[in-house]
Order: C-alpha cells, then sequence, then structure tokens
C-alpha cells in the first residue's frame, strides 16, 4: 500500500468511527423513545437495560452504516479539498478514481461485511430483542405506593393510603379485596400499618393495626331467597402476605417469535416463501376445482380446468407432502421396531400387493353429465321380484351367484308428452321460488368467491413482505456503497471540512434515501410494484445522484459555490439582451 492510500484511508477511518457511533446513538435514542413507557419505572436491573441497548445498538446498524459511510467520505474529501491536498494529488498526476480507491475497496469489505450481518447476527438479535421486550412488558410496575391514590399493582387488591410516614410505616389503609371475583365485597380499614418485603423480596408483608373487616355475602336472586348476610369484624392486628411474582421478569421461550420475518435468514426465508408459493398454489387450484361445482348447469358440457402449471404445482406439493408423511412413518417404525428388537423391512411403495384394493372416486363432472339436459328421456328400471320360497323365516338365504343389477330401459318421450311435463312447472308458484333459489345460490357464490379472494389477497401480501424482507438484506448493505459514490465526490466538489455543510448535505440524502426507501417498500407491500424493484428503488434513484457528482468533480465543477452562479446569470443575462436586440431588428426590418 502507497503512502496516499495510508493518507486517504487513515484520513476516511477515523471520521466513520466517529459519525458511526454519533448517527448509532441518535438512532438509538429515536428507538428507545418508541418503548419508553414500557422500559423505565419497573425497577429492571441495571445488566437487563445494557442488554436492551445492546441488542438495539445492532439491530439499527443497518440503517446506521449508510449515514456513516456518507458523512465521513463527505468529511474526508472535503477535508482535502479544504487543505488544497486533493488538488495537489491532482497535480502530481494521481486521478480522482486513483485517490478514491482505497476507500471505495473499504466500503466495498465494508459492504460485504454488513450483508453478513443482516443475514446472520441482525436475525438473532431481534429475537433476543423482540423476547426481552415482551418479558419487559409483561412484568409489572415497581412496587410505588402513593399517598391518596388507589394503587393496583398488586393482582386482586386494590390499596389506598391516605400518608406515608416513610417507606414503610403507613397511616389510614384502605384495601379491597377482589380474590373472590365478585366485586366490592369484601372492604379492609385500618388507622395504620407496615409494609416491608421478606423471604428474599418474593413476599410482601402488610400488618395493619386497629381496623375493621367488612364481608358481604354472595346474595341469591329471587324475591323469596333470604338476604345476603354482612359480616363486620374489629381487629387490633391484621397480617397480610402479598405475592410479588408479578414483579418478577420471567423469560419467555424464544421459539415462540419462530415465524417473525424479521429473525430469520435468507435460507430461511427462502424455505418459507416456498411453502407459501405451494400454499398459494393449492387455493388456485381448489378455487379452479370448485368454481366448477358452483355452476352445475354450464359445467355439463364444459370443464373448468387449471391452468398446466398450477396442476404441476399442486402434484409437487402433494409429493413433497408425501415424502414428509413417509419419512415421519419410517422414524416412527424404526423406533418401535428398536424397542421390539425387531428389524425394519418396509416394503416400498412400487411393491403392495397386487389385490390392494383401490379407491375409485367419480368425478364431478361425470356425476353432472348423467343428468339430462331437458326432460328427453327417463330411465326406468325393471324391479326383479323375489319369491318368497327362496327365504326362510328363521334364517338368510345366500347364493354363490352375483346379483345382478336391475335391468335399465331408456323410454323416448314424444314433443307433446315433454310439453305436457313441462307445463306443470310453468307456474307462478314454482317461478317464484325457482328465482329465489337462484338468488340465494348467486349470494352464496359471491360471498365464496369474497372470501377466497380476501384469502389469497392477505396471503399474497405476506409472500410480498417476505420477499422484501429477503431483498433487504442485499439493498441495506449494498446503500454502503451507494453512499459512498455521493459522498466522495461531492466532498470534492465542496471542499468544505469539518460538521457544517457535510452534515447539512448528508441528513438532506439520507432522508432522501429514507423516503424512497418507505415509498419502494409501500409499493412493493402494497403490489403496485415487483418486490425487488420496490426494495432497490431508492438505491436505483441515488445512483444518478452519485455518477453525475462523480462527473462534476473530474472536471472540477465549482456548482456549490456563488461565483459559478454568478456566472451563469450573467451569460443567461447577455444572452437575453442579445436575443431581444435581435428581435427588435427582425421588427425593424419587417
Amino acid at each position: 500500500m502507497k503512502k496516499l492510500d495510508k493518507l486517504i484511508l487513515g484520513s476516511f477511518i477515523g471520521p466513520f468511527i466517529l459519525t458511526f457511533i454519533v448517527v448509532d446513538f441518535i438512532l438509538l435514542t429515536v428507538n428507545m423513545l418508541k418503548y419508553f413507557d414500557e422500559i423505565f419505572g419497573k425497577d429492571l436491573p441495571f445488566m437487563v437495560y445494557m442488554e436492551l441497548i445492546g441488542y438495539f445498538v445492532i439491530s439499527i446498524s443497518p440503517m446506521a452504516l449508510p449515514l456513516a459511510v456518507l458523512l465521513s467520505s463527505l468529511m474526508t474529501f472535503g477535508n482535502l479539498g479544504e487543505h488544497f491536498e486533493l488538488t495537489a494529488i491532482k497535480s502530481s498526476g494521481i486521478s480522482l478514481l486513483r485517490a478514491l480507491l482505497p476507500i471505495g475497496v473499504f466500503v466495498f469489505f465494508l459492504t460485504i461485511a454488513a450483508f453478513l450481518s443482516n443475514n446472520f447476527l441482525v436475525p438473532r438479535v431481534n429475537l433476543k430483542t423482540f423476547g426481552l421486550l415482551y418479558d419487559i412488558r409483561m412484568k409489572s410496575p415497581a412496587l410505588d405506593i402513593k399517598e391518596g391514590v388507589f394503587y393496583n399493582g398488586i393482582p386482586n387488591y386494590s390499596i389506598k393510603v391516605n400518608k406515608k410516614i416513610d417507606e414503610v410505616r403507613l397511616q389510614d389503609v384502605l384495601i379491597y379485596d377482589h380474590t373472590s371475583g365478585q366485586g366490592n365485597i369484601h372492604v379492609i380499614t385500618a388507622d395504620s400499618g407496615r409494609m416491608e418485603p421478606f423471604f428474599n423480596e418474593r413476599y410482601m408483608q402488610l400488618v395493619l393495626y386497629n381496623g375493621y373487616s367488612y364481608q358481604e355475602g354472595q346474595g341469591q336472586r329471587g324475591i323469596t331467597e333470604k338476604p345476603a348476610t354482612f359480616n363486620r369484624t374489629q381487629f387490633t392486628t391484621n397480617q397480610m402476605v402479598f405475592s410479588l411474582d408479578a414483579f418478577e421478569m420471567n423469560r419467555t421461550p424464544e421459539n415462540l417469535w419462530s415465524n417473525n420475518r424479521s429473525i430469520k435468514n435468507i435460507s430461511e426465508i427462502r424455505e418459507d416463501l416456498d411453502s407459501m408459493d405451494l400454499s398459494l398454489n393449492l387455493k388456485y387450484f381448489y378455487n379452479y376445482v370448485n368454481t366448477e361445482a358452483s355452476y352445475p348447469f354450464f359445467g355439463r358440457n364444459r370443464k373448468l380446468v387449471p391452468p398446466p402449471d398450477i396442476a404441476r404445482k399442486r402434484e409437487i406439493a402433494d409429493s413433497l407432502r408425501n415424502l414428509k408423511y413417509q419419512a415421519e412413518y419410517d422414524i416412527e417404525a424404526r423406533a418401535e421396531n428398536v424397542l421390539s428388537g425387531q428389524p425394519l423391512e418396509t416394503p416400498p411403495a412400487s411393491e403392495l400387493p397386487a389385490d390392494q384394493p383401490k379407491l375409485n372416486v367419480p368425478e364431478l363432472n361425470d356425476t353432472i353429465s348423467a343428468f339430462p339436459d331437458s326432460i328427453d328421456s327417463v330411465i326406468v328400471a325393471d324391479s326383479v321380484p323375489i319369491d318368497q320360497n327362496d327365504v326362510d323365516n328363521s334364517k338368510l338365504v345366500t347364493s354363490s351367484e352375483p346379483i345382478s343389477a336391475p335391468k335399465e330401459e331408456t323410454i323416448t318421450l314424444t314433443p307433446a308428452q315433454r310439453d305436457a311435463i313441462d307445463s306443470l312447472r310453468q307456474t307462478k308458484r314454482y317461478a317464484i321460488s325457482a328465482a329465489s333459489g337462484g338468488l340465494t345460490t348467486a349470494r352464496n357464490i359471491k360471498n365464496n368467491f369474497t372470501t377466497n379472494k380476501n384469502e389469497v389477497d392477505a396471503l399474497q401480501r405476506e409472500f410480498r413482505r417476505f420477499q422484501i424482507s429477503w431483498y433487504q438484506k442485499y439493498t441495506q448493505a449494498i446503500a454502503c456503497f451507494v453512499m459512498f459514490m455521493i459522498g466522495a465526490p461531492l466532498g470534492a466538489i465542496i471542499k468544505k471540512g469539518g460538521l457544517g455543510m457535510p452534515v447539512l448535505v448528508s441528513i438532506i440524502f439520507f432522508v432522501l434515501y429514507y423516503m424512497l426507501t418507505i415509498t419502494g417498500e409501500k409499493w412493493a407491500k402494497e403490489g403496485v410494484a415487483d418486490p425487488l424493484f420496490g426494495t432497490a428503488f431508492s438505491n436505483l434513484a441515488l445512483i444518478p445522484f452519485g455518477l453525475f457528482f462523480l462527473r462534476q468533480a473530474r472536471r472540477d465543477a465549482r456548482i456549490f459555490e456563488a461565483d459559478f452562479y454568478y456566472g451563469l446569470f450573467q451569460r443567461a443575462r447577455i444572452w437575453w439582451a442579445a436575443f431581444r436586440k435581435k428581435e427588435k431588428l427582425k421588427e425593424e426590418l419587417s
């Protein structure tokens, strides 16, 4: 590595680390404010807060890295331009692209590291974060009884203390006991009391002095029933013990969050996408099959067949399901044979016995086609009489000969007979009944279609969300290199270092990047755009800015200097004056 590369890379590493820490801290503060009410005020150990902050720092790093790269690269080349070091580099015959090479190589490896972090580290940290946040939310607030306010933190009790002498001694205590679940039927009052924890702070002991206990019995409905009993007990000392298990934070098993897409890497997301694709294809397949049954009249002569790709995917899904069941069966069979001490001999599916019974299910259309389109013919079955002499009164007589099916004879109706039969249906009552039945059938079909459409839309939306999570692991890493393409040439053009102009320009482009990212992901979630295009929309929109700034930096353009725009204004003013003069000459000549 040359000394120039060490100089440029050394001037970049320091601002990058500093800006990454600052940006991460800002995003951490914003993220912590979302859960401020749920986290603080619950008397959690210090290490729990440190654990949660550590998880947040890692989970927001994919968003902090692009901004840190943008700001640090802009500051680095702004400082080089401000101290004329970049001018000296160019005057020595080294191009701007060669000066950008060491930081570009560093950002390239940083992009790979960001991708690996997004794919392996961040999902695991998100799993830990979800579990810890859920446990904190479920934990009851710290025991903090205030004067004159009912405290409901202890389950099944409502306590009010009018005056607290200190953290232990209380005066004028009122307690509502809801352990019976019947409302305010048990009330305890006392002049004073003492509340202090014991047994390793797992229980709270409340000793009340000089009070009354009011207990109302459970009344029965009805006029003839006896009124509810009411008991009043006076006590000098009353000791109550409360369990503080609700104030302990219990850790939830991590497998409860196994279906969240934020905790999955690319291979796990692809497996879920394959499963969702097969489920979606199965819904398409059954929609085709069930739709034909909804139109029996039109289905007599036409068949609604699923497309070949849907049918092929359904066969694949069935074969995979059969393989899964076969594998589970083999495992169970091996376990049973191992326990019984017998070897496992499972014949393959191709070696089934020849006399294996087969289930023949007729197709729905074959059943429907059995009915005629109109009453043109009637099938009459000739019944075979049974001789009473063949039947014994005490036992059933069986024959070795198979029983033959009834004979069928087709009788063709004349047009007059057919019209006479059809005239039986041409009544007002039959028309009303047919219209009502048709309307009910139409409503049922519409409701079924609406339900199926909603199910398919929900599954498609979830499928697109998983695709977005998949592509985000790439686009968030590539955003680091895109921000470098914008920040480094822009710093060479601005030629201002420090935290003034670079911070302002970085915030503008980062806000633009964030808005484009949110817009593209929204398009992808709603199905307006392809998930890949919607996720990469921000990078695709910002790459032209980077190429434009790089071109202007190589030409030493002064697009951020006032003299540049003043010169443009003067040239436009001269052109306008010449244009007006030319127009006046044309008018005079005409």
